[in-house]
């Protein structure tokens, strides 16, 4: 049977200062600068997983030349299609990025999609490492009646559509409802609250796409809420982004007073970003606003609240059975201590009504190719230390490696260690010895097979076309979104 995870074919297909080197890993550096052999490493995807090994394995191996593959046409992955358009910050580590690729040792080559124009093995053949760091294209399914109803969607293709990810540019979601619900309580789930709510005129001068800006000035949408299985102590969010919630212009909270109820006493134990973050809640619930703070929320047209305890059940339909008009969701009570707190259903449900459901419980890597090991249940590739499990030569980074959590700098972290212990390996002589051809061969197999590989010379074109369009409308770019135009514009 074919895997439920699709791929994008075939055209929709944060730093940190360190530390100087210490004296061992000035060392490491030394030992390899002697060796005669220039080792060809292949990274497959060009997020922040793959540029942060490009990144290690170039600056502690002064021979290396790694080749970066890319499914899309432009590089970056998910800071690029994933990062919020009102938090640009996060996306400077674009220029880290760039400058990686602007080695002479490094190379881009967007518009390939590994698995398909060429296989792993094929690469394996060609380069003495590959690192498969492709990260996380698919989202876990509600798995529950009426998920197939129009308005229901993924909050991972509505955040595609808002920016720019070619596959998604024809979302088209309908925003003509007053009310949206939102299934998860992390990260994603508050950016697309905040997006649906944010009064678009803050959003003009961002990087979103023209298409959604125009949606979200037609929008409907008044109140959203944000739905979790447990309560206030498990809430995946962070507290910047709750932060912003709070003081997002035009809206106001509603929190239930009653969900906060002895959490005083419990949060005393807790690690202090989560005692830091449930303090804020509480606050925001239960203590009276001032004076300037309550006539803002009084004058609020739009609104937002936390929904806790209340696990989904069913989309229920509309009249006419097409479409989607409110959610039934199990009312949950908690079970077990510390990380293995569960939320268990107490047989009570209610019914809110919406027209548009956002499901954000989680994103999930798929198999790349059949012959990479993968584990369906964990959506990971099988691994020791970034190391393929039962696969010489073949290692793994980011969101594929460790599963899709953490932040950018955790990938940095994650991804230099996968870069660390490829070189050990080749240190220790456990890579193939001997040249090999890397890019040359790769490139006459994409040649036969018809593929048009994209230059980051060619990426640069493109971003000097986004950013150009941008300029009459006063942002910092208009994303293309059609893979057929960014090709007839560098000539192909």
């Amino acid at each position: 049977m074919a895997p439920r995870c699709w791929r994008w074919w075939p055209w929709a297909a944060w730093p940190r200062t360190r530390p100087p080197p210490s004296e061992s890993t000035q060392s490491f550096r030394q030992q390899f600068s002697t060796q005669e052999q220039t080792p060809q490493i292949c990274v497959v995807g060009s997020g922040p997983a793959g540029f942060y090994t490009a990144q290690h394995l170039l600056k502690h191996h002064s021979r290396a030349h790694v080749d970066i593959y890319e499914k899309q046409l432009v590089p970056f992955g998910l800071v690029r299609f994933g990062v919020a358009p009102d938090h640009p910050e996060v996306k400077n580590v674009i220029n880290t990025f760039t400058r990686t690729a602007h080695s002479d040792r490094c190379a881009f080559h967007g518009n390939v999609v590994v698995g398909r124009d060429v296989t792993v093995q094929e690469l394996r053949d060609a380069y003495h490492a590959v690192v498969l760091s492709y990260g996380a294209e698919d989202h876990r399914g509600l798995e529950i009646p009426g998920e197939e109803l129009l308005g229901v969607l993924s909050a991972r293709a509505f955040v595609g559509w808002y920016n720019g990810l070619p596959e998604n540019r024809k979302l088209a979601p309908d925003l003509s409802c007053d009310t949206a619900v939102v299934l998860g309580q992390g990260n994603v789930a508050l950016d697309v609250a905040r997006i649906l709510l944010t009064p678009p005129e803050y959003l003009e001068k961002t990087d979103i796409t023209e298409a959604a800006l125009g949606a979200l000035r037609q929008s409907q949408v008044k109140t959203v809420w944000i739905v979790g299985r447990r309560g206030p102590l498990q809430v995946a969010f962070t507290i910047k982004e709750l932060r912003e919630m709070i003081q997002l212009p035009g809206t106001r909270p509603i929190l239930d007073p009653a969900d906060f109820l002895g959490l005083q006493d419990r949060i005393k134990e807790v690690p202090r970003p989560r005692k830091r973050l449930v303090e804020l809640l509480l606050r925001a619930a239960t203590e009276k606003p001032g004076v300037a703070e309550a006539a803002r929320r009084a004058s609020a047209s739009r609104a937002w609240g936390l929904r806790f305890f209340r696990s989904p059940q069913q989309v229920l339909p509309s009249p006419d059975g097409r479409r989607a008009a409110g959610i039934r969701l199990a009312v949950t009570r908690l079970e077990g201590v510390g990380e293995a707190t569960r939320a268990v259903p107490t047989g009570a449900v209610e019914d809110l009504p919406c027209g548009l459901v956002l499901s954000s419980i989680g994103y999930k890597s798929c198999p790349i190719d059949p012959s990479v090991p993968f584990d369906p249940k964990l959506g990971v590739i099988p691994n020791m230390e970034g190391r393929v499990v039962d696969v010489p030569g073949l290692y793994c980074s980011g969101w594929v490696k460790r599963g899709p959590t953490g932040v950018i700098t955790t990938t940095m972290t994650d991804s230099f260690v996968t870069g660390q212990i490829l070189l050990q390996d080749l240190k220790a002589g456990l890579l193939p010895s001997g040249p090999r051809p890397g890019y040359a061969a790769i490139k006459a197999l994409l040649g036969r097979r018809g593929v048009w590989p994209v230059s980051f010379s060619d990426w640069e074109k493109l971003d000097a076309e986004e950013v150009s369009r941008g300029q009459g409308a006063g942002k910092p770019r208009e994303k293309l979104l059609d893979p057929q135009e960014m090709l007839r514009l560098l000539g192909r």
